[in-house]
C-alpha cells in the first residue's frame, strides 16, 4: 500500500484541506513553473522548476513544504542528482540535518555503494559514499521530479543497501500520467502538485 502526504491535487491532505506551506508552495509553483514545449525532445512538454528556485520567497515555501509531513523524523537528507541537490541542502540547513549526495555514476572519489536502474533505452547507475551514514540512519529522499519512478526507487534501494532507514521521498512535481508513484508502493510518498 502507498502512503501517500498528498491528496489528488498533490498538497498534503487534512480534514481542513492543505496545510497553509503545501498552499503557498503549490501557488508558488503554479505562477513561476515555466513550461516548455518539445524539450528535450518533440511532444515532451519540460516543466522547469529553476524559475521558481531563483525566486527566494518561492524556494523558501517550497523547501519548508515538501519536508513539513516528515518533521523529526530524518536524521539526515539525501539529494538526487541534480536539482535535488538543492532541495536536500535547503531542507538539511533548515532542520539542522546532515545531507548526502546521491550521485551518477564515476563522480564519488571514494568507495561507494552502487545500484542500477532501466531508463528507456539502457540502463543508469547511482552511487553513495560507503562512509557518509551511520548504520541505521533514517533518511528523507528528496527530488525535484516523480516521473517513472526509476530514479527514485534506485536511490531508496542503494540508502538501504548503505544500511539507512528511508522514512519517506519528497517532489516538488509528480508527472501523474507515467504513475511513478506505482514503482514507489509501500513507501511514503509526497509531492507538492501533481501534474
Amino acid at each position: 500500500m502507498t502512503i501517500s502526504g498528498a491528496d489528488a491535487g498533490g498538497t498534503p491532505a487534512t480534514a481542513a484541506g492543505p496545510s497553509r506551506l503545501a498552499a503557498r508552495a503549490t501557488d508558488a509553483i503554479d505562477r513561476l513553473c515555466a513550461v516548455v514545449p518539445d524539450f528535450p525532445s518533440p511532444g515532451i512538454m519540460f516543466r522547469d522548476l529553476t524559475p521558481v528556485f531563483s525566486d527566494a520567497e518561492a524556494f523558501r515555501a517550497v523547501v519548508d513544504a515538501v519536508s513539513e509531513p516528515f518533521a523529526g523524523s530524518f536524521d539526515a537528507v539525501a539529494g538526487v542528482e541534480a536539482r535535488g541537490f538543492l532541495l536536500a541542502a535547503a531542507v538539511a540547513y533548515a532542520t539542522g540535518t546532515g545531507v548526502v549526495t546521491v550521485r551518477k555514476a564515476g563522480k564519488l572519489p571514494r568507495a561507494v555503494y552502487s545500484e542500477s536502474y532501466d531508463l528507456e533505452y539502457g540502463q543508469a547507475t547511482l552511487e553513495i559514499h560507503q562512509a557518509d551514514l551511520p548504520e541505521g540512519a533514517r533518511v528523507l529522499v528528496l527530488d525535484d521530479v516523480l516521473a517513472t519512478g526509476g530514479t527514485l526507487v534506485a536511490a531508496c534501494a542503494l540508502l538501504e543497501k548503505a544500511g539507512a532507514v528511508v522514512v519517506g521521498a519528497g517532489v516538488v512535481l509528480e508527472l501523474g500520467g507515467l504513475e511513478g508513484r506505482t514503482s514507489l508502493a509501500g513507501r511514503r510518498v509526497h509531492t507538492l502538485k501533481t501534474v
